[in-house]
């Protein structure tokens, strides 16, 4: 299941050596509904290797707002707490794996 990201625990979630894929998504969103599943099932099958989660931008604004997010789902993959890759729109599970796990 992936985690639960928020304005105030970001920065400590994506400040780490794994890659950190963060799903940008509202409850409103068709496209976010679709790629939910698959942001799940990648962060048990990546487990220990990556983290994936899940920030809510009708909850949490900051950090949206910090980083220019204009279409949701936006997918941000952070190494080190700095993006090394995008996604903007809903993708198949295996092109966001294979993104992803070019980071790994």
């Amino acid at each position: 299941m992936a985690l639960e990201i928020t304005d105030s625990n970001f920065e400590e979630i994506i400040n780490t050596d794994k890659p950190v894929l963060v799903d940008f998504w509202a409850e409103w969103c068709g496209p976010c509904r679709l790629i939910a599943p698959i942001v799940d099932e990648l962060s048990t099958e990546l487990e220990g290797k990556a983290i994936l989660g899940k920030l809510n931008v009708d909850e949490n604004q900051e950090i949206p707002g910090k980083f220019g997010i204009r279409s949701i789902p936006t997918l941000l993959i952070f190494k080190g707490g700095e993006i090394v890759d995008k996604i903007v729109g809903a993708l198949p599970k295996h092109a966001i794996q294979k993104k992803l796990e070019a980071h790994i």
